[in-house]
């Protein structure tokens, strides 16, 4: 079954259109990366998913059900996304129990101090963080919340625009393993936007490259591997990037 389709989305910021005629095709429980240079449209195709770009065209589908434009609770419950900065995407003046139970709030869902509890547990903090303030954490642990916060719900989906870039180089080995091991676990599907081509090998299955705002072509991550890539640009990519030996450990 496919989690997310993409067909013919073509999103705007104003007279501005952002992407062109995107469509992508992703299955259930499958890691998929969106790369490409600044500008070319990845993050923004993450925010018209999770609702954040609420002028667009064609068509998206999440679990075979179209979306609506804007905030579709629907959508929420079953797709979440992990923002890029972990200092700016949460709340400085609530405590982490409080960024963790908001979602649960809103959707009327009870129980919050186990569920808290047992999140933090599952994303590697333990119960005495959980009335902390963020800037009583670093930023890895930050970002660990996050991630914790996206999961809240139990959605199948995680939107993810790059979630390690503002960390150390020592930090986003542990991050990434944690995703790794969390989309084992809860059998999550993932689409991540990425500029660093190690992670994709490392994270993901299948990749598509983008140049202003169009998928120029898509690929597994054996192509990757090798660098077996048909399109100049794509090849071009993979040639700035050095190769994408991984560097990381499972």
């Amino acid at each position: 079954m496919s989690a997310i389709t993409l067909k013919d989305l073509d999103i705007s910021y104003g007279e501005t259109q952002i992407t062109d005629g995107v469509s992508l095709e992703i299955a259930e429980g499958e890691s998929f990366a969106l790369v490409g240079e600044s500008g070319s449209g990845k993050t923004t195709v993450l925010r018209a998913i999770a609702g954040l770009a609420p002028e667009w065209t064609g068509t998206i589908e999440v679990f075979g059900k179209p979306r609506s434009h804007g905030i579709d609770k629907a959508v929420v419950r079953s797709c979440q996304m992990v923002f890029q900065d972990p200092y700016g995407s949460i709340h400085p003046r609530k405590t982490i129990d409080a960024t963790l139970s908001e979602p649960l709030a809103i959707h009327g869902i009870g129980d919050r101090g186990n569920r808290v509890e047992a999140m933090l547990e599952a994303v590697g903090l333990d119960r005495r963080f959980r009335f902390r303030y963020p800037h009583q954490l670093s930023g890895g642990q930050r970002q660990r919340v996050a991630i914790a916060r996206a999961l809240m719900l139990e959605p199948k989906i995680l939107l993810l625009d790059e979630p390690t870039s503002a960390l150390d180089v020592s930090i986003q080995a542990e991050i990434l393993n944690l995703l790794k091991r969390l989309r084992r676990e809860q059998n999550l599907t993932y689409l991540m936007v990425t500029h660093n081509l190690p992670v994709v090998s490392f994270m993901c299955d299948r990749l598509a490259v983008m140049r202003h705002g169009r998928i120029v072509e898509t690929a597994t991550v054996d192509m990757l591997k090798t660098g077996a890539f048909k399109d100049a640009y794509s090849r071009e990519l993979f040639a700035a990037s050095g190769g994408p030996a991984p560097v990381l450990a499972t």
